[in-house]
């Protein structure tokens, strides 16, 4: 694409800004200011208090003369909105699947959890080296202020801003951000480029559509939720990776592999080198559920299978 993927500001198109976190594995996540004239909207906060500071700091910098006035979480995960205390006074918006799930795991969740990891093995092990660069202590739940089924035009200025609903994909609420006349969007994590995605919702025929939905948008440019800014090549390869774990995971659930022996099998050449590799195992759970199984993902279970992953890897 030509973009350079480096920690910080980027401009996608006239008045259109990219936050890019790389290596953009667990937790770091991208973000983006629209501007025209003195309005902003600012898409989505990050992990934690300091790294959504250090962002707005620099979009004050390259955008002085502008207030954001309107702010979108594309989604419900933490490193997209646990940062909205700094931006309280602001309109936020979300969907209201979105809503419902923030509401359901707070900061103070993670901030639990993470608290205990030294008492959970291998698992506490696994849980702090991901997310052990993050800071949550102090975080107050700031949820949006509005909430949308479907679709939703803002005006930003005189640039008219579409929010779109295509999920239950990565969450149950997830949102794409688009900018018609830049023709850029804003995927959130229902697009990962460099790294496994993770289905925490699904089903995956359902990001399969949502993605179908990207590739049918006139846009040229896609900031990713992580991972480089990218274009449609980037959306198509994603698809064909769903594509081919659910064609290859189907034979493995009728044999009765369990999700985990089943990823520890599979060997997806087109995914060779992108991190998180142990996601996996979560992906062919949520494969396994669209072929019928019954049961919900429970999340301490999944980090549990993607610990054991993780560490027969990289040969632990």
């Amino acid at each position: 694409m030509g973009f350079r993927y480096d920690r910080g500001l980027i401009e996608v198109g006239d008045g259109v800004l990219a936050w890019l976190q790389p290596d953009g594995g667990w937790g770091w996540s991208n973000a983006g200011l629209i501007t025209d004239g003195d309005d902003a909207m600012l898409v989505d906060t990050l992990f934690d208090l300091r790294l959504t500071a250090d962002m707005l700091a620099a979009m004050r910098d390259a955008a002085p003369s502008t207030a954001i006035g309107t702010v979108v979480n594309t989604h419900a995960n933490g490193d997209h909105c646990y940062g909205n205390q700094l931006v309280a006074g602001a309109r936020i918006l979300a969907s209201r699947r979105a809503a419902a799930e923030m509401e359901r795991v707070p900061p103070s969740t993670l901030a639990g959890l993470m608290a205990g990891t030294a008492s959970m093995g291998a698992v506490g092990a696994y849980v702090q080296a991901i997310f052990g660069a993050f800071a949550f202590d102090g975080i107050e739940a700031t949820l949006p202020t509005e909430t949308f089924d479907g679709r939703l035009d803002v005006a930003i200025g005189d640039t008219t801003v579409q929010l779109v609903e295509l999920g239950p994909a990565h969450t149950d609420g997830d949102v794409v951000v688009v900018v018609p006349s830049r023709r850029v969007a804003f995927s959130g994590d229902l697009l990962f480029i460099g790294g496994h995605p993770i289905v925490w919702a699904g089903p995956v025929a359902n990001w399969v559509g949502a993605l179908d939905r990207i590739l049918a948008m006139d846009v040229d440019v896609i900031v990713p939720g992580h991972g480089p800014v990218t274009d449609k090549t980037g959306v198509r390869e994603l698809r064909a990776y769903f594509v081919e774990l659910e064609a290859a995971a189907l034979p493995l659930w009728h044999e009765g592999l369990s999700p985990l022996d089943a990823a520890r099998r599979l060997r997806l050449d087109r995914c060779a080198g992108w991190g998180e590799a142990e996601r996996l195992v979560v992906n062919v759970a949520a494969c396994y559920r669209g072929f019928g199984a019954t049961g919900s993902e429970v999340v301490l279970d999944a980090f549990a299978d993607m610990a054991t992953l993780a560490a027969e890897q990289r040969g632990a």
